[in-house]
């Protein structure tokens, strides 16, 4: 299954995690081709922190800190670009459908596609109930 999508926040047929623009699957491709297979990590800091940051797969060191939300499936690409995001900021967002995109500008972080002239960023919306509750398991919060 692709999780490349049409728009960004639009939702896919069947409700994953994270998804992928047509445009940041294009620099996902052009980007393994620079540098081999790739990884992303969302940590919640502030400023460029809060960018999804793409790095060579591995140069980022995971640990029970972080969860693994997705492996993006890119058409072309030999392996899936894994999606991870620290406990601490998946704790904000687990009701949160999350679309990787892409914009012109430079961010100020690491990310191998600062050199392009462009960022990776993230479009969000919430998951609907049916969502929450079919497909990923999780209960609709309770509220007054």
């Amino acid at each position: 299954m692709s999780h490349e999508t049409g728009r960004p926040g639009e939702p896919p047929a069947s409700p994953s995690r994270v998804d992928l623009t047509g445009e940041a699957a294009d620099l996902l491709r052009r980007l393994t081709g620079l540098h081999g297979p790739l990884m992303f990590h969302q940590s919640g800091g502030c400023c460029d922190g809060s960018s999804p940051m793409c790095f060579p797969a591995g140069d980022f060191r995971t640990s029970e800190a972080d969860v693994q939300l997705a492996d993006l499936v890119v058409d072309g690409l030999p392996e899936p670009v894994p999606f991870w995001m620290s406990v601490a900021q998946h704790a904000y967002w687990k009701h949160t459908h999350l679309t990787v995109d892409v914009v012109r500008g430079r961010g100020s972080g690491f990310s191998v596609e600062a050199p392009e002239g462009v960022r990776f960023l993230i479009r969000s919306r919430l998951f609907s109930d049916e969502e929450s509750a079919a497909a990923l398991g999780l209960e609709p919060p309770r509220v007054g």
